[in-house]
């Protein structure tokens, strides 16, 4: 019976690891498909970036009550996976609690520590099912969250809970066969986990042993299938930011969040212009089946690696939308919306990709317009207060950039009030409509 059970484990980790390898491939060629960008510098500032935002989660706690809530469940995350290197190996070698006879009283301080834990993250991720469903906070119910994006919320919520299910019926059963010495675990006597050594005797203790047998099996079997699904879900929800919120700070713009970056291309013709001794002739000759450079970015292979990675890794939080100064006065800009819209636009460009064996073929769409409108660009304000209320350091904010770019510098179709100041800087050297002649008149007023 061991054998098969240990089979059936093998064949299943051997099949949930695999599809989300195959998942996992995806995304990294995904993200590959923007514009390369140097983000290896200042690794020193990077690692502490990623350790202080990720890891130890700085920029949650603006909003001290639902970053403790989230911490809650963050830490028993990060905890159960002791719980569940246990599970793997048991599962393997057909064993039962392999830790507990090498850690001894250690390893009861280890699982209590775990069960206190799920129950912090079981209290706090049923508040947040009911901030969202019940108290409908508006950040979390706004239009743009309607549909697949509320249902992706909810359902992570119920799985975490089943999940926390799982831990207490495997403990609590278990704690109970122990005290019969009917455990798989050899022995007898009590495990003493701290919230298992009163749940097991209160909703198990009155059960035959071939139920509880049973139940710790299905708990057991339930832990792991759950993780299994909960990793292999990630691909398709927001909750992608549970591992790529780490690289996601490392390779960061960590720039003053006011310093923008100029196109190369703009940078090294003011260059060549500046300079009296370059010769304009001396340069080579233009590569004729080379495609021209956009200015800008029309669709997601305009932007870079690391927008797209943003994009994979926004949470859908709406803390950038709910600082948004657009947003907040009526306007129909929402940074989380300009987020959710470019990972969209990447999906159905990577499964073109997948179904065109390995190639893109045109489909009349882009990102700009088909997705994101110029309304939504040209409502932003640049403040960066997104940028700045974002946990993980996405940024909003370069993308709506770079395709106002594409928008002047290439299709030339800046607002009105923009081209007028664009033209009076071009012929009177100032914004305004008044000839260089008159550009210091404003002294002599009283």
């Amino acid at each position: 019976m061991h054998i098969l059970s240990s089979i059936l484990f093998i064949a299943l980790t051997v099949a949930g690891f695999g599809f989300f390898a195959v998942n996992a491939k995806k995304i990294y060629r995904n993200i590959k498909l923007g514009q390369s960008v140097d983000r290896t510098d200042r690794s020193a500032d990077r690692w502490k970036n990623m350790l202080l935002v990720a890891f130890g989660q700085k920029k949650m706690f603006a909003r001290p009550i639902p970053a403790l809530l989230h911490f809650a469940i963050y830490a028993a995350f990060m905890i159960t996976q002791i719980e569940l290197i246990e599970i793997f190996i048991d599962g393997i070698f057909g064993t039962h609690r392999i830790f507990k006879e090498a850690l001894g009283g250690f390893y009861t301080f280890m699982i209590s520590l775990i069960e206190i834990l799920s129950v912090a993250a079981l209290t706090a991720t049923i508040i947040f099912l009911s901030r969202r469903n019940l108290l409908k906070l508006p950040r979390l119910n706004m239009k743009e969250l309607m549909g697949w994006p509320k249902k992706d919320a909810n359902l992570i919520l119920m799985m975490e809970i089943i999940l926390v299910l799982c831990i207490f019926t495997m403990n609590g059963t278990d704690e109970v066969l122990y005290n019969m010495g009917k455990s798989h675990f050899a022995g007898q006597g009590s495990f003493n986990f701290t919230i298992s050594q009163f749940i097991g005797p209160a909703v198990f203790g009155s059960f035959s042993e071939g139920t509880l047998h049973v139940l710790e099996r299905v708990g057991w079997w339930g832990h792991f299938i759950m993780v299994l699904s909960f990793l292999n879900y990630l691909y398709y929800s927001k909750h992608l930011h549970i591992i790529l919120a780490f690289p996601n700070t490392y390779f960061a713009h960590i720039e003053p969040l006011g310093k923008f970056d100029n196109l190369q291309a703009v940078t090294n013709e003011v260059k060549l212009m500046m300079d009296p001794n370059a010769d304009p002739f001396a340069a080579p000759a233009p590569d004729e089946n080379a495609t021209p450079a956009k200015f800008g970015a029309q669709d997601v292979q305009d932007l870079n690696w690391v927008q797209l990675l943003n994009a994979y890794s926004c949470t859908e939080c709406g803390r950038c939308t709910s600082s948004c100064p657009a947003n907040l006065t009526g306007k129909k800009l929402s940074p989380r919306l300009i987020m959710m819209k470019t990972r969209d636009r990447l999906e159905e460009v990577g499964k073109n990709i997948d179904t065109n064996k390995g190639t893109f073929v045109d489909d009349g769409k882009t990102l700009l317009n088909d997705y994101i409108t110029p309304e939504e660009l040209w409502a932003c304000t640049t403040c960066n207060a997104c940028v700045e209320a974002c946990p993980i350091d996405i940024s909003p904010l370069s993308i709506i950039m770079d395709m106002r770019r594409f928008l002047v510098m290439e299709q030339s179709a800046a607002p009105m009030e923009l081209n007028t100041m664009m033209t009076n800087i071009e012929n009177n050297g100032a914004p305004w409509q008044y000839s260089q002649m008159d550009r210091l008149n404003w002294k002599d007023e009283n």
